[in-house]
C-alpha cells in the first residue's frame, strides 16, 4: 500500500510524529535503547497492531522534530532478486512490528523512505471505533473495507451488534439491549439456538452473572480486542493486516524447526531459541545411557511408575513385592543417592500394577484380585480391597485425586473413593480389561482388552456320535472359540459407551496424551512384529504406527516422554528399549543393557525430561539419562538390607548385560487365576 502520489517526492519532508498524539515525546539527546527515554521492558509495550499511543515522560511535552527523509526507489517488486517475498508486504509487516514494540518514529521513517503505509485511514478509523465503542461509525467504515461477499458482511455486523447487546446488558440498559436483539441481531442470524442463548442473558441478575453466563469479560476487559480479532476474518488481510503478523510468522518458523528436530527435548524459550540460527537439539544430550541399576527384586519386574513429584519410583515384581525407590535430586548421577525407602512384601501373589495418588501420599498395588492401599510415608497398609474376582490388570487415579478406578480380567471396572470405599461400577463390561486410562480432561475412560466372540450353540448330537465324550468336545470348542481384541471408550460421567473398536492383535497397554486427544496402544500381532498405535480418540483413527521392536506374547507397556511428549518409549521382548520420534514415527534409539528376557515397562520422569526408567525380566530397574562419561552408581538398599538373601542381587552390577541362572527368559500375565504374565 503506497503513499498517495501527491505525497511522493524525490525528497520528502516528513514529520516523524505524524499520526502520534500531540503529547508524544520526541527523540531526546539521551535515548535509552531507542525508547525515547521511557523505561520499557525489552523494547515491548502494550501496542496492539501498531496502533498504541505513547504518553510524554514525566508529563513533559516535547516539540515535534522534523527531518528530511529521502524516498528510496528500488527496482522490481520482490525483496531480493532471487526471492519470492513481496517487498511491499515485507515492509508493511516491518512497519507494523516496529509500532507494536514501540518504535513509532522508526516506523514513520520507514513509511516515508519506502513509500508504503501500513494501512489506510479507514482501517485505522475502524480499529479505533471498535476499541472505543463507536459502533455506528464502525459499521459505516466497515462497508469501505472490501469485505468479500454479502454473507461475510452480515456475519461481521452480527458480531458488532452482539458486542453492543452485551455492553448494554452490562450497563443495565435492558430496553436498549432488547431493541438491539429484536432489530439487529434477529434479522442478521438464522441460528435460533444462538438467538435463544442471547435472549436468555436478559434474565441475568447483574454484570457478574452476565459475564459468567456468556463467558465474556465486559467492555473494560479484552472483549473489544477479541471482537477486533474475530472481525479480522472477514476483512482482506491485505487491507487490515492481522495483529502481530510478523510474530505469528516467527512462531510458525519456530514450530517448523522444532518439528524437524528429531531429538528436540528442551523448552523453546528465549534461552534455547534464537533467530540467528536454525534450532537443533544436541543428540548427545538425549537420555540414552544407563546411569543407575536398581537391583532389589529377586524375580521379574513387571511394572513401574514415577511419583508425580518425580522423586520416587514404585516398582512391581513377580517376587510378590513392590518397592518405593527414592531418587535423590542431585543432578550428578555419580553422587546421587538411590535408596529403597519401602519394600511391601505383604502380597499373596505377584504384583502386576502400581499407581500413585495425586499428592503421592498413597500407593496402590494389585496382586491377583487384591488391591492394597499403602501409606507412602509410614509404609503401612491402609486397606485391602477384594471386590474383583480375577486378576486386577489396571489401576489409575482420577485426574482430580478424588478417587481411583480399577479394571480386571473379570470384566469389572470399579470406581473407588480416595479412602478405598466403592463408589460406583461399570457392571459387566464387554471385554476382559488388560489396561485402562482416563483422559486428563476428565471426560472419557479408555480401556483395552479381550472380547469373547459369541458362538452359535453346537448342533444336536447325531446317532453316530452317541457315546462320545461330550465334555471333551465342549472343552475343545471353548479352546477354539475365536477371540477378538477391542478398544472401548466410555463417557466418564454417564458411563455411556462411545466407541467399541476392533483391533488386530492382543492389546496390552493404553496411555493418553496430556491434551486428551490421543491414545497410545501396544499391540502384539501373532504373525508380524509388534506395533504401537497412536489413536485419535475423537475420530477413532490410527494416525501413527511405531514399529521395529519385538512384541508377540508378553505384556509390554509403553509411554509418552520428553518435552511436549515428543517421544514414544517402549520395552521389547528382545531385551532392548526402543524410542521413536512421536510426530514422524522415526526410530531414534535402540538401547541395550538389560539382560535376558523382556523389558516390560518404560516410564518417563514427569519432572525431568532427560530421565526415564525401565524394568525387565532380568530382575532389574534401569535409570536412563544423557551421557556424562561417568561410572554407574549402585543402588543402596539402605535400612532394608536385612531383607535380602545374600545373593548379591541388591548390589549394582555396572552397565554390562548380566543373567541369573534359572531366569525364565519370558514374562507372562495371564490370568485366569494364575501367577504368570503370559497373554
Amino acid at each position: 500500500m503506497r503513499l498517495p502520489e501527491n505525497d511522493v517526492d524525490s525528497a520528502l519532508s516528513v514529520s516523524l510524529a505524524d499520526g502520534i498524539e500531540a503529547d508524544h515525546p520526541s527523540t531526546s539527546n539521551n535515548l535509552s535503547n531507542g525508547h525515547n527515554g521511557l523505561v520499557k521492558g525489552n523494547g515491548f509495550s502494550s501496542f496492539t497492531n501498531g496502533n498504541g499511543k505513547l504518553g510524554a515522560a514525566d508529563g513533559v511535552k516535547a516539540e515535534k522534530q522534523k527531518m528530511s527523509v529521502s524516498r528510496v526507489s528500488l527496482p522490481g517488486t520482490t525483496l531480493y532478486e532471487d526471492s519470492y517475498v513481496d517487498r511491499e508486504e515485507f515492509v508493511r509487516l516491518v512497519i507494523q512490528s516496529l509500532r507494536d514494540v514501540g518504535y513509532i518514529e522508526s516506523a514513520a521513517t520507514l513509511e516515508a523512505e519506502s513509500g508504503y503505509t501500513m494501512e489506510t485511514s479507514d482501517v485505522s478509523s475502524f480499529r479505533e471505533c471498535i476499541l472505543s465503542g463507536d459502533w455506528a461509525t464502525a459499521e459505516a467504515v466497515l462497508l469501505r473495507l472490501g469485505l468479500s461477499g454479502e454473507d461475510g458482511l452480515w456475519d461481521a455486523k452480527f458480531l458488532i451488534s452482539q458486542q453492543k447487546y452485551l455492553e448494554m446488558l452490562e450497563a443495565g440498559r435492558t430496553t436498549s439491549a432488547l431493541h438491539i436483539l429484536r432489530q439487529e441481531l434477529a434479522p442478521l442470524s438464522t441460528d435460533s439456538d444462538v438467538l435463544h442463548s442471547l435472549s436468555s442473558l436478559l434474565m441475568c441478575q447483574d454484570s457478574d452473572d452476565l459475564c459468567q453466563a456468556s463467558v465474556w469479560d465486559g467492555a473494560r476487559g479484552t472483549s473489544r480486542r477479541k471482537l477486533l480479532v474475530n472481525l479480522q476474518r472477514y476483512i482482506p488481510s491485505s487491507v487490515m493486516i492481522p495483529q502481530r503478523r510478523f510474530a505469528t510468522l516467527l512462531d510458525q518458523a519456530r514450530d517448523h524447526q522444532r518439528a524437524r528436530c528429531l531429538y528436540h527435548n528442551s523448552s523453546m524459550d528465549t534461552r534455547s531459541f534464537t533467530l540467528y540460527a536454525d534450532h537443533a537439539c544436541d543428540k548427545e544430550a538425549f537420555p540414552r545411557i544407563t546411569t543407575a541399576i536398581l537391583e532389589v527384586h529377586t524375580d521379574e519386574v513387571w511394572n513401574l511408575q514415577w511419583s508425580h513429584s518425580g522423586t520416587y519410583l514404585a516398582t512391581a515384581s513377580k517376587d510378590k513385592s513392590a518397592v518405593i525407590w527414592r531418587i535423590d535430586s542431585d543432578t550428578n548421577p555419580q553422587t546421587r543417592d538411590y535408596s529403597a525407602v519401602h519394600i511391601f512384601r505383604d502380597h499373596p501373589y505377584p504384583v502386576g500394577c502400581v499407581a500413585w495418588s495425586l499428592d503421592d501420599s498413597v500407593l496402590l498395588t494389585a496382586s491377583e484380585n487384591f488391591i492394597k492401599m499403602w501409606n507412602t510415608r509410614t509404609g503401612s497398609c491402609i486397606r485391602t480391597l477384594e471386590s474383583h474376582h480375577d486378576v486386577v490388570s489396571a489401576l489409575v487415579w482420577l485426574p482430580d485425586g478424588s478417587g481411583f478406578i480399577s479394571g480386571g480380567l473379570d470384566r469389572k471396572i470399579i470406581l473407588w473413593d480416595a479412602d478405598g470405599k466403592q463408589r460406583d461400577s461399570w457392571g459387566r463390561t464387554p471385554i476382559r480389561v488388560t489396561d485402562l486410562a482416563i483422559t486428563p480432561d476428565f471426560t472419557k475412560l479408555v480401556a483395552v482388552g479381550m472380547y469373547d466372540v459369541p458362538t452359535p450353540p453346537p448342533p444336536a448330537p447325531s446317532a453316530a456320535s452317541e457315546g462320545t465324550n461330550t465334555a471333551a468336545a465342549a472343552a475343545a470348542a471353548a479352546a477354539n472359540q475365536p477371540k477378538e481384541f477391542r478398544l472401548v471408550v466410555w463417557d466418564l460421567s454417564t458411563k455411556q459407551l462411545e466407541s467399541f473398536v476392533r483391533l488386530e492383535g492382543e492389546l496390552t497397554s493404553v496411555k493418553i496424551t496430556e491434551d486428551s486427544r490421543y491414545a497410545l496402544i501396544n499391540r502384539a500381532p501373532e504373525l508380524m512384529a509388534g506395533e504401537i498405535h497412536l489413536w485419535e480418540i475423537s475420530t477413532g483413527q490410527t494416525v501413527r504406527k511405531y514399529t521395529g521392536h519385538n512384541h508377540h506374547r508378553h505384556v509390554l507397556r509403553s509411554c509418552f516422554g520428553g518435552v511436549d511428549e515428543n517421544f514414544i518409549a517402549s520395552g521389547s521382548e528382545d531385551g532392548n528399549v526402543y524410542i521413536w520420534h512421536r510426530d514422524t514415527a522415526t526410530l531414534l534409539e535402540t538401547l541395550e543393557g538389560h539382560g535376558v528376557g523382556s523389558v516390560n515397562s518404560v516410564v518417563w520422569n514427569p519432572r525431568n525430561e532427560r530421565m526415564f526408567a525401565s524394568c525387565s525380566d532380568d530382575h532389574t530397574v534401569r535409570i536412563w539419562e544423557a551421557p556424562i562419561g561417568l561410572s554407574i552408581p549402585t543402588a543402596d538398599v539402605g535400612e532394608f538390607a536385612h531383607d535380602y538373601d545374600g545373593t548379591g542381587n541388591a548390589k549394582g552390577k555396572g552397565r554390562e548385560t548380566w543373567s541369573v541362572d534359572g531366569l525364565t527368559g519370558g514374562s507372562s500375565y495371564s490370568g485366569l487365576g494364575g501367577t504368570s504374565r503370559s497373554l
